[in-house]
């Protein structure tokens, strides 16, 4: 039975996540607001800007991977987008980056690694 790949890294495919979300948001001026009749105005600046909470249970090699994404500036980020369930590539960066210890076994434990791709 083959998975689906839902994240990949700059060519890497990323381990099967725990949980995964997509937040599709838009980007609204501050010229925005309410009027004086009560409405709502919207001045979309930017729309379909995409974040990603995930999280994963991963080795001590893959936490090592993930913690080195971690540290770069931007990363090429093909995702499964369950809107379309087609696959899109985005500029993204890491936030929110969390690691914690699941269970202590022989080989540096299994880890809980959780963290937020957002979209530049």
């Amino acid at each position: 039975m083959a998975f689906i790949q839902y994240l990949n890294f700059d060519g890497t495919d990323i381990p099967l996540p725990e949980s995964y979300d997509v937040e599709v948001s838009d980007v609204v001026s501050d010229a925005g607001g309410e009027t004086e009749a009560g409405t709502t105005q919207r001045d979309v600046i930017r729309s379909g800007v995409v974040d990603i909470p995930v999280s994963f249970n991963v080795s001590p090699a893959w936490l090592k991977k993930l913690s080195e994404y971690r540290k770069e500036a931007k990363i090429k980020v093909k995702f499964l987008n369950p809107y379309t369930l087609e696959a899109e590539e985005r500029d993204m960066y890491i936030d929110d980056f969390k690691s914690s210890l699941v269970k202590d076994t022989s080989y540096k434990g299994l880890w809980k690694v959780s963290f937020t791709l957002k979209e530049f």
